[in-house]
């Protein structure tokens, strides 16, 4: 548990990278020579890692969920055990199936498949997948070409030949020096290869940050107000190329008059300064299909006003109009709850404001803005690489993220969401740009180099100088096909080594 709870000193804020590998190496050996129950000591370890590396979460529960602060410990505690159950069959698949000198080879698909269980199952929670920790390490270099996710299975393997020396000895030594050696390589060869080229233009974003506390992003009698300061904060950078208000800026459904009004301003003077604003927003309405019968739909929007294409010529906003995007993943209890007959009667966490969305489609038209191809994750969609590369096109410009941390208080929470979505700017080699209610709003160049922030808390406009690329890297056209290959090819070589005892 000791070992776990150190892993979170690993990732953002702290970014001590290089702590993830004595702590899986050390789990390795206490596996291999120590553990007689390795499922429960392997949970052990998880359940430390995730309580600690999301407490986060628990800022949340106890400031917005209503409930006792022993309730909410529990909900967090819960959510950690059932993640930690992952990394718990991981390593007992691994201790049961094979001889630990197999594991450096067998391991790396064994950890893919449970990583993507965690991140796909129950709409997924892939948090804290241990590449992410590598942004700033050698291994960086690696992003572009097999993504985060193949970088966590490369260091799964690393770890373990380093273990399997201590535990087998020179038995292992092939293994350990064969990573080595591979590791080494692959450091060199993805460092003298440039994937993305700058094209020489740039263009000027401004990135508006209004500071909205948490409580007060739903008062109706503060929905003007909140709307007047993003104006006012927006007032004297309307000759930008783009402006990007964060999540939900504008508090009031889009089908009410204030809303409907406001967009239309937006609009109007977003063309007269021959610009674009992206701005969230929210709506519920009742649809009537073709049969008579009325449903009804809520999403959390993202649209593009103003100028869409190089010209003059783009028509008005109207209500429900095509350029927007709905978002896909939806986030358990904050934006739909499971079982919501039985759960919402429990606790006010389980009928929070905005918490019955329908997802949006999982491929979504780019948003056009001032002729810029946008392709937008909202807020812990920034998490999930295969989404984003399934809406990257030909024409796609840059990555926009826009969020609302103002649930996760001064925690660490934040720092590991800008960290995540830096990752999705290596992988796919574009440059993207992040806007926040809170904070933290930044943007980051494909290579993943800061363009600028603005620290969380403060009310404020970060402009930046956003320059446009050409290019595919490997990870954004083949995704994470290549990686899946070749751990299965080294398991299919572990079983076999297995079956002949060597």
């Amino acid at each position: 548990m000791a070992l776990g709870a150190s892993a979170t000193l690993a990732f953002a804020p702290f970014n001590f990278w290089f702590v993830i590998f004595p702590i899986f190496v050390s789990i390795f050996v206490l596996l291999a020579k120590y553990s007689k129950h390795p499922f429960l000591d392997s949970w052990l370890f998880g359940f430390a890692y995730f309580g600690a590396g999301i407490s986060w979460v628990h800022v949340s529960i106890a400031t917005f969920g209503g409930v006792p602060l022993v309730v909410s410990l529990l909900m967090m505690a819960m959510l950690s055990g059932y993640l930690a159950i992952y990394f718990a069959l991981a390593f007992w698949l691994l201790r049961r199936l094979l001889q630990t000198v197999l594991w450096p080879l067998a391991g790396p698909l064994i950890w893919l498949l449970c990583e993507y269980a965690r991140a796909t199952f129950l709409t997924g929670f892939p948090w804290l997948s241990i590449g992410y920790s590598q942004l700033d390490s050698p291994l960086s270099g690696l992003f572009p070409i097999i993504g985060e996710i193949g970088i966590s299975a490369f260091m799964f393997g690393v770890c373990a030949a380093v273990a399997t020396v201590f535990v087998a000895g020179a038995k292992s030594s092939k293994t350990a020096i064969s990573y080595v050696v591979c590791t080494i390589v692959a450091i060199v060869l993805s460092t003298s290869v440039a994937w993305i080229n700058p094209t020489g233009q740039s263009k000027m974003i401004a990135l508006v940050q209004g500071n909205i506390e948490q409580s007060m992003r739903w008062r109706p009698e503060l929905d003007l107000p909140t709307i007047e300061k993003y104006f006012a904060l927006t007032e004297e950078h309307w000759d930008n190329d783009l402006i990007i208000w964060p999540e939900a800026a504008i508090p009031v459904l889009e089908s009410l008059p204030l809303a409907n009004e406001t967009l239309f301003k937006l609009d109007t003077i977003s063309q007269e300064n021959n610009t674009a604003l992206v701005t969230g927003v929210v709506d519920y309405n009742q649809k009537i299909d073709e049969n008579k019968f009325t449903y009804e739909e809520s999403f959390n929007f993202i649209l593009a006003l103003g100028v869409d294409q190089d010209s003059q010529n783009t028509a008005p906003y109207y209500y429900q109009h095509s350029n927007r995007y709905a978002k896909h993943k939806l986030v358990p209890i904050g934006e739909f709850v499971p079982f919501e007959n039985f759960l919402r009667p429990l606790a006010p966490i389980f009928d929070l404001p905005m918490s019955s969305f329908n997802r949006g489609e999982y491929v979504q038209p780019n948003l056009i803005a001032n002729g810029l191809y946008l392709v937008p994750a909202l807020c812990y969609e920034v998490a999930f690489p295969n989404q984003i590369r399934a809406n990257i096109t030909p024409k796609s410009d840059m990555l926009l993220t826009v969020s609302n941390d103002a649930w996760f208080g001064d925690s660490h929470g934040p720092h590991q969401h800008l960290q995540i979505a830096r990752t999705r700017a290596m992988e796919f080699g574009l440059p993207i740009i992040r806007a926040t209610n809170t904070g933290i709003t930044a943007a980051y160049d494909p290579n993943g180099n800061l363009l600028g922030e603005l620290p969380q808390f403060v009310e404020g406009v970060l402009e930046v100088e956003v320059p446009l690329v050409s290019g595919v890297t490997p990870y954004k056209k083949m995704g994470n096909i290549p990686v899946f290959l070749i751990a299965a090819v080294m398991f299919a070589f572990a079983v076999y080594r297995n079956s002949t005892k060597l």
